[in-house]
């Protein structure tokens, strides 16, 4: 089962520097068997934990350059980083990432042997199409994409149910899922309002390989809740 925090825009370096060793506490004294990785803004960047691996929540497709407010490989590189978030929604919706792009970022990153946490999710007027719709939306947006990348993550994050409170429904999870399934044959995530009522049934869900979260995670010790619900017993 993986846990993975994106803070978005939140945090500072600091404060990110206090919630890792927090949650490293955490899971130090838990043993959980699950792979927990956190994914601060840019300016919080550090190397990984002994229990938690940090990653990028963005990356330009190149080591350096004239990129202005970008950063690329070289300055991953000096934060021992190899692990980057491609295809969230906010970076296509909001920021105007295309296909193209997208697909250029993820070939740069996987010839540079990065995990790659690749994210693909419909906005609600396409889920309100149906599930073909559904289906031809997503499989869309892996145009380009080396599904068999060894180090490759897939997020399901369908748009609507990102930051609103509203999970999608453990039936339109299974059924996404099992589609990207019968394709991907990497790690699966599931994200979109994940939180500590919801967990234990999501993670019940066939072909749900763990999580992606978004405002529940801002806080070690929720994030840390989300994974007691489905830890095994200790003995």
């Amino acid at each position: 089962m993986i846990f993975a925090a994106n803070f978005k825009m939140h945090h500072t370096r600091q404060s990110t520097t206090e919630y890792l060793d927090r949650l490293e506490a955490l899971l130090e004294r838990a043993e959980y068997p699950f792979k927990v990785m956190v994914f601060p803004p840019a300016t919080a960047l550090q190397p990984s934990r002994e229990w938690i691996t940090v990653g990028a929540q963005n990356a330009y497709p190149a080591e350096e350059g004239a990129y202005t407010g970008e950063i690329g490989l070289s300055q991953l590189h000096e934060f021992e980083i190899d692990t980057v978030l491609i295809g969230h929604s906010e970076r296509r919706q909001i920021l105007g990432e295309d296909q193209e792009f997208i697909a250029k970022k993820f070939a740069f990153y996987r010839e540079h042997g990065f995990q790659i946490i690749y994210c693909v999710g419909e906005p609600l007027e396409v889920r309100e199409q149906g599930f073909e719709a559904v289906a031809e939306y997503l499989w869309e947006q892996f145009d380009d994409i080396d599904i068999d990348y060894e180090r490759l993550i897939v997020a399901y994050e369908p748009v609507w149910a990102i930051g609103t409170g509203q999970a999608a429904e453990p039936e339109a999870i299974a059924a996404t899922h099992a589609e990207l399934r019968r394709r991907i044959k990497r790690p699966i995530l599931y994200g979109g309002s994940v939180n500590p009522t919801n967990i234990a049934r999501i993670a019940e869900i066939p072909d749900v390989d763990g999580v992606l979260v978004g405002s529940a995670s801002l806080d070690p010790e929720k994030f840390h809740a989300l994974m007691i619900p489905v830890a095994p017993p200790q003995v």
